[in-house]
């Protein structure tokens, strides 16, 4: 079975999360999300402790567009590996790691102030 990537155009602000998922531009979606300059994804980490340095490859591919990465980590704050640290350094991408919450709420403020930012998030209860 082939899957297709779950893809909203545009950069919509982040109207809601909790419940495993997140309602963005009039809509929703369960699970975690990119959200790039070229659009929203479907981000497949489900938790904090699984992210691997494949899980940033479209993040890294738009590095020209993002001067910032928020990753929102879920409920509680845990940092990524020192791997995935040191290729945001490596690619030039600031990254700031807090809890979803803040991530979304952040994400929001900088994208209102047209900042160059793109966010990671991962669900909450």
């Amino acid at each position: 079975m082939d899957f297709i990537e779950a893809r909203y155009p545009g950069r919509p602000n982040i109207e809601a999360y909790g419940d495993g998922g997140f309602r963005f531009g009039g809509g929703s979606h369960v699970g975690a999300l990119l959200f790039l300059p070229d659009g929203v994804l479907s981000w497949t980490p489900d938790e904090p402790g699984g992210l691997e340095l494949s899980h940033f490859e479209a993040v890294f591919a738009q590095k020209q567009a993002i001067s910032l990465f928020l990753l929102g980590s879920g409920e509680a704050l845990v940092f990524p590996s020192q791997e995935i640290r040191r290729a945001f350094a490596t690619h030039g991408v600031g990254l700031e790691v807090m809890n979803t919450g803040a991530a979304c709420r952040t994400y929001n403020v900088l994208l209102s102030e047209n900042r160059a930012v793109a966010a990671g998030v991962l669900p909450v209860e």
